[in-house]
Formats: structure tokens, sequence, C-alpha cells
């Protein structure tokens, strides 16, 4: 059974840090991309915020979180961070991870096979 597990949301102050975890398992972790992606409160639409390959390493950020939030891979234990450094208001959001096993590099939520059920990830001002 496929599981990706998110952990890690909470409430937070304006500036402050928080570490999310997305521990998978029965699918082969090392041949999937992983990406993270959120939820904004009263949008359907989900936006990537980082993505790695657990292939080659590769990382990727949109400018919105690029120098704030940094994303690893733990090969060994299956399990992907997305560390949120001097976070804001606005990145309160549910944070999903997923993976896809893909050879073109993607972030478009509807090309990813596996999701997490979401942790919800609250900066208060």
């Amino acid at each position: 059974e496929v599981k990706l597990v998110e952990s890690g949301g909470g409430l937070v102050q304006a500036g402050g840090s928080l570490r999310l975890s997305c521990a998978a398992s029965g699918f082969p972790f090392g041949d999937y991309d992983i990406a993270w992606f959120r939820q904004l409160p009263g949008k359907e639409r989900r936006e990537g915020v980082s993505w790695i390959s657990n292939r080659d390493g590769s990382i990727y950020y949109p400018d919105s979180v690029k120098g704030r939030f940094t994303i690893s891979s733990d090969n060994a234990k299956n399990t992907v961070y997305l560390q949120m450094d001097n976070v804001k208001p606005e990145d309160t959001a549910v944070y999903y991870c997923a993976a896809v096993s893909t050879d073109s590099p993607t972030i478009v939520p509807n090309e990813y096979t596996y999701w997490g059920q979401g942790t919800q990830v609250t900066v208060s001002s």
C-alpha cells in the first residue's frame, strides 16, 4: 500500500520556523520526484512550493519561497523534509507532499501520482 504521511504542521509566529516531514512507503522512493504543494485558505488550486528529484538531487523553488524554504530528502529513511524559515502569514495553508515517477520534471499538481493527506500550517502575525 502506498502511503505519504505528512507531519510537523502547526501554529507558528511570523518570522519563525517550522519543519515538515513526508514519510513515504509502498513505492520505490529513490525513483520518484517528491514535491510539496500548498492549498491556501479558500482556494481550490494547489501551489507547488518545492520539488526534489530523488534520482539526481535536483531541486526547484518558486520565487515566492526561494531563500526561505529548503527541501531535502533522506533516501535511507524514505522521508522528504521541508524546512520553512522566516515564515509569513501568507504561508498559511494546508501543505501536501506528492510523488511522481517521470522523466520530465514537473510541478503541476495533476501530474502527480501519490498524495499525502496534508498538514495544516498557520502563521500568526
